[in-house]
């Protein structure tokens, strides 16, 4: 599908995030935390870059069924679109019930989940993986015979309405609002990691199938509400963010014997075996000694993070907008420098020793791949580019090197401080 309405939304998506921000900060309310924040978006670039080699295949077969296995015709109108969207809702609850309920699919849609935060940078936080595994949920919807336009209008509409309930700001809707339709004040809900609030209000626009099938659950007054996943991930690392969840699943799994090892696949989460203590339910969040991860680098180090982070954001903007021209070699050469790029940004928060040495080589690669693409793809502008890219090669060496050397003197004092108090 084109990702075309996901790029026009992009600066309303950063206005709003912004509009937030300024909110929390006259109110003197911290919203939004660097770290988690960039992260947050950092894993929605990756799928929003995954899915553009996803989205075609999966668009391609609904075509296919459409064409050759739909009982009936629908014809594309205004009626039609909201028949697909209540489709598309309804089946979109059971994949997203699944995907709490079934390991194999909360090992992709976690990823959503893991910030402890709440705001709307939270929204676009999506797995790379996740389109993959609940497509087949909605494959009923092609075979009913919903034009593959409306269908996509309808997908678009019903990705965009759940952006805004991501959010703290807004308390409560008018009361047939909330009967209806998903809210801030439901989703808060779906976040929690209290026990009260654990898998409830899977809905993406009505919450007409939380009250069918028994998952509703409304918030209560006063209530205070923690946000995460039930062991934190203590990580902004966005590829760790989504494979830690199938990780753990493995190294469960040799522990089990027999039909168990294919069982967790497909279990509860928290599930266990007797003789590995059984099913894990989920605890109490100990208010008194809970914290939110923030593991946090130096002033100059968030400076080179940002400022990396808004390049990283132009590269995939570009990538997307132009996917379709690329020749495969540059399809794959682009996708993994982008990769590559929210890995180190994920790593500068994390203060990993070794990204002294990957930046550096990420930057020459970064350089070399651009030029090289302009030289025999676009000579027009291969000048330009070769010195617009080298300047910001050099910018970026000597700001990192700084920022780095900074770091590291840092480090110095506080060991010479703790030696000192020792």
């Amino acid at each position: 599908m084109n990702p075309a309405y996901i790029l026009l939304a992009i600066p309303f998506f950063f206005l709003l995030m912004g509009a937030e921000w300024l909110y929390g900060r006259l109110k003197k309310q911290e919203l939004y935390r660097l770290n988690d924040s960039v992260t947050n978006l950092v894993v929605g670039i990756g799928n929003q870059v995954f899915n553009l080699f996803f989205k075609g295949v999966l668009f391609a077969i609904y075509l296919w069924i459409y064409n050759h296995y739909s009982f009936f015709k629908i014809p594309p109108t205004w009626w039609s679109f909201l028949l697909a969207l209540l489709a598309f809702d309804f089946f979109f609850y059971w994949a997203h019930r699944w995907g709490h309920e079934v390991n194999i699919f909360w090992g992709a849609h976690s990823v959503h989940h893991q910030s402890e935060d709440y705001n709307l940078s939270v929204a676009l936080r999506q797995s790379w993986f996740h389109n993959l595994l609940a497509f087949p949920i909605f494959l009923p919807i092609p075979f009913m015979g919903f034009d593959p336009v409306i269908f996509g209008a309808a997908a678009v509409a019903h990705t965009l309405y759940q952006f805004w309930i991501h959010t703290v700001i807004i308390d409560k809707m008018p009361g047939w609002f909330e009967w209806l339709l998903n809210t801030p004040s439901h989703h808060r809900v779906h976040h929690s990691i209290d026990p009260k609030y654990i898998d409830k209000n899977h809905a993406g626009v009505f919450m007409i199938w939380d009250r069918l099938f028994g998952t509703f659950k409304a918030e209560e007054e006063g209530s205070e509400i923690h946000y995460g996943i039930t062991t934190q991930l203590k990580s902004w690392n966005p590829a760790w963010a989504n494979i830690h969840y199938y990780i753990e699943m493995i190294q469960k799994a040799r522990q089990m014997v027999g039909i168990d090892k294919l069982k967790v696949i497909f279990a509860r989460p928290g599930w266990l075996p007797d003789y590995m203590g059984g099913f894990q339910s989920v605890k109490e969040v100990d208010k008194e000694h809970y914290t939110k991860y923030n593991n946090d680098t130096t002033p100059y180090f968030k400076i080179y993070a940002v400022v990396q982070f808004f390049l990283l954001l132009w590269g995939a903007i570009q990538y997307m907008a132009h996917f379709k021209e690329i020749s495969l070699f540059y399809k794959f050469v682009f996708f993994g420098l982008l990769l590559i790029t929210m890995l180190i940004t994920g790593a500068i928060f994390e203060n990993r020793k070794w990204i002294i040495y990957a930046e550096y080589i990420r930057l020459a690669l970064v350089v070399l791949a651009l030029n090289t693409f302009y030289y025999f793809w676009h000579l027009s502008w291969f000048h330009l580019t070769a010195i617009v890219s080298s300047l910001l090669f050099v910018g970026s060496i000597v700001f990192f090197t700084y920022s780095y050397l900074s770091f590291k003197r840092e480090n110095e004092q506080q060991l010479e401080t703790q030696s000192l108090s020792a």
